[in-house]
């Protein structure tokens, strides 16, 4: 209920990473509970699956779709690393739609976050008419990778490089971004298939700065939101994703000026 009262654009509801195996069952009942009674309003209205190499996610495709009625818009897919992993799901989607007489398709969210979905981006941006958009998920990727990090999501103060010397002058150190290259893959990857990429979560919710200055980096890579895993970062993400009322002002006059030119 709170969530759904939230500013927030997209509401996900999660049954991976959050829940212990043991309660997986009952969380499950709980999201179908919260698809048949909250009033999500107009919101996008998601469930984060469990990883097709788990024993959970027939049942959590199955019996969402089966009990939960028509409100779901997506089924957020992790661990994703090649096409056939998103053509898993849709088979099991597809004959649990078919079976109770679904009328809206549900769409679905990848999460790229290991080596095999990065390198296997381009087909799994292509692998379903359901896909919809392509999720960065830095804490598996960071796992998977053996990254050196220290925190999630954040930037690490040993990726940088010194400036040449110059005699006896103290030397610069200007730090890098460690996620840049797979954030840019992940643009490139859902541009190119015509999904929406989406930055992925910002896990020290004590440092708001530093999550609107990932939010930015990822804006200005071509991003179109960014995961809140806390309701303080949900305002943050939407002063930096939401066009400023001059980009809005801009874009009015300029669809004025083709409509005189026409």
């Amino acid at each position: 209920p709170k969530a759904a009262k939230s500013a927030a654009d997209v509401i996900v509801m999660d049954l991976e990473d959050s829940v212990a195996p043991s309660e997986k069952p009952q969380a499950r009942k709980n999201v179908i509970q919260a698809l048949q009674e909250v009033d999500f309003g107009n919101k996008t209205v998601a469930v984060r699956i469990n990883a097709c190499d788990s024993i959970f996610q027939y049942k959590d495709v199955a019996e969402i779709i089966e009990q939960a009625g028509e409100r779901l818009d997506m089924f957020v897919i992790p661990m994703v690393g090649n096409a056939k992993d998103v053509y898993a799901v849709d088979m099991l989607t597809t004959q649990a739609e078919r079976s109770v007489g679904r009328k809206k398709r549900i769409g679905f969210g990848m999460i790229i976050e290991t080596p095999l979905g990065l390198s296997n981006i381009d087909e799994i941006a292509g692998a379903s008419k359901r896909n919809e958009s392509l999720h960065f998920g830095v804490a598996d990727y960071a796992g998977s990778t053996k990254s050196r990090t220290t925190n999630i999501g954040g930037p690490n103060p040993n990726y940088g490089v010194l400036t040449d010397k110059d005699g006896d002058k103290p030397r610069d150190f200007h730090w890098g971004d460690v996620w840049h290259y797979p954030m840019s893959r992940i643009v490139v990857a859902a541009r190119k298939y015509g999904l929406r990429p989406v930055d992925g979560p910002f896990g020290d919710i004590a440092d708001p700065e530093g999550y609107k200055a990932q939010c930015n980096r990822g804006a200005v890579l071509g991003c179109e939101g960014k995961w809140a895993i806390h309701p303080s970062q949900v305002a943050l993400a939407n002063e930096v994703y939401s066009p400023s009322e001059a980009e809005v002002t801009q874009a009015r006059r300029i669809l004025e000026a083709m409509a005189q030119a026409q």
